[in-house]
């Protein structure tokens, strides 16, 4: 491991990009305490990922295919159901509160 201090570093840059990138640590310091470390990342992918792997590790039973029931579906479009407070609830949930500050809303707030 090499230990410069940052206006070293900040003069030889390309010469510690490459040892890094060679394997080789890079501790930098300031005023003699570490402050950072320069090393090089771990190697990208570069081959893809092979597909089936988890062949016959998961099942999906035939009722994941059947109609969702019908109180289900009228949730997702909006539709309100009788006696309308569900839905009402539903979506307020999405909303934010309102945002009141202090001093009647007027002027900047510091």
């Amino acid at each position: 491991m090499k230990v410069v201090n940052i206006y070293e570093a900040k003069a030889k840059l390309s010469e510690y990009l490459d040892l890094a990138a060679a394997g080789e640590r890079v501790l930098i310091s300031k005023r003699n305490q570490p402050v950072a470390e320069l090393r090089a990342l771990p190697a990208a992918r570069v081959d893809p990922r092979p597909i089936g792997q988890a062949t016959g590790r998961l099942t999906v039973p035939p009722a994941f295919f059947d109609p969702l029931p019908d109180d289900v579906v009228s949730s997702f479009s909006g539709e309100e159901d009788p006696g309308g407070r569900e839905a009402a609830r539903l979506a307020r949930v999405a909303e934010h509160p309102p945002r009141y500050r202090a001093g009647g809303g007027r002027g900047r707030s510091r």
